[in-house]
């Protein structure tokens, strides 16, 4: 699992991770991604880390959400997006908090003043 610090950095390296995995199945037609896959963490320093995935296939998934497909998947792929508009859809309740090394849950760890106001917005 390659995590990174940025959106941008995300979506770079798994752009570069699809271009390598289809390398030679296209003569001279560039890749096309029908679908683009992203995963939120925060880690317990709290510091916020990004997943992304590209796949030629609807509906592949190896650890993380589908965000986009089809058309909006090759938009990101292509570049033409805006991380404002993909943080103002990011729905909280998908977000994967550390608990230990290596360990995500979707509830936030309760020992935490992030946890504690986080359990506190789910019981209202």
């Amino acid at each position: 699992m390659s995590l990174y610090p940025t959106l941008e950095e995300a979506i770079e390296a798994a752009r570069e991770e699809f271009i390598e995995s289809v390398e030679g199945s296209y003569d001279d037609e560039p890749p096309v991604p029908q679908q683009f896959n992203l995963q939120k963490y925060i880690m317990q320093d709290s510091t916020t880390m990004w997943q992304a995935e590209f796949f030629e296939d609807d509906g592949a998934s190896v650890e993380c959400l589908t965000f986009r497909s089809g058309a909006a998947a090759q938009a990101i792929f292509d570049g033409d997006y805006d991380e404002i508009e993909i943080f103002t859809e990011w729905i909280d309740e998908n977000t994967l908090y550390e608990w230990e090394d290596g360990d995500f849950q979707l509830d936030p760890p309760l020992d935490t003043e992030e946890g504690k106001a986080a359990a506190d917005e789910w019981d209202h």
